[in-house]
């Protein structure tokens, strides 16, 4: 009975090694993160026009490539990030991890983009690490069905979030068990 658990959770944290891979130096790491932030959003901006004004306009907001994998009955996300308060344009670096339960099988990379409608809020994200403990879901069209999520999903109270893939297409959200924190290493 071990040895299947161990192979599978092998084969879960083989295929999520994918996305963003941290190389280098500090300072190389960071602007890794920075340039995935703008590509993030760039692509965001594209796909959703009215998501620009909203990230400017919002307290601040975070952006995160997540890679993972689900094989069978559970699997896992895996990613970093950086929060970036608008007030100040101070980055935190962050880092996060997913357990998914349940049936599936499959590889995905993605990003999220959240945007903190309230200081509160983005300080609570940042200096708290922050868990999701229920699921949030919705359903968003990509450009080629005629529009996307105007607003994101709202997660918690000041909170939304926007998924991408990596084709810039915004996709339903779902997270479950998500734990965010800062990253040690790069602040």
């Amino acid at each position: 009975m071990r040895r299947p658990i161990i192979t599978l959770l092998w084969l879960i944290l083989t295929l999520s090694g994918c996305g963003v891979q941290l190389e280098g130096s500090v300072a190389n790491q960071r602007q890794q993160l920075r340039s995935m932030e703008a590509d993030s959003l760039s692509k965001l901006y594209l796909e959703n026009p009215t998501a620009k004004s909203r990230v400017q306009q919002a307290a601040g907001y975070a952006v995160f490539d997540v890679s993972g994998g689900q094989i069978l009955w559970g699997g896992l996300d895996h990613g970093n990030g950086v929060a970036v308060d608008n007030r100040s344009g101070k980055r935190t670096f962050m880092k996060m991890f997913e357990l998914q339960p349940g049936l599936g099988f499959g590889y995905t990379n993605f990003r999220l983009v959240f945007v903190f409608d309230t200081v509160s809020a983005m300080e609570d994200f940042i200096g708290s690490g922050w868990e999701f403990g229920g699921r949030a879901s919705a359903a968003a069209k990509g450009q080629s069905e005629g529009g996307a999520a105007a607003a994101g999903v709202n997660v918690a109270p000041g909170i939304n979030v926007y998924q991408l893939t990596q084709q810039g297409a915004l996709i339903g959200l779902s997270v479950t068990g998500a734990k965010y924190w800062r990253n040690d290493d790069l602040n």
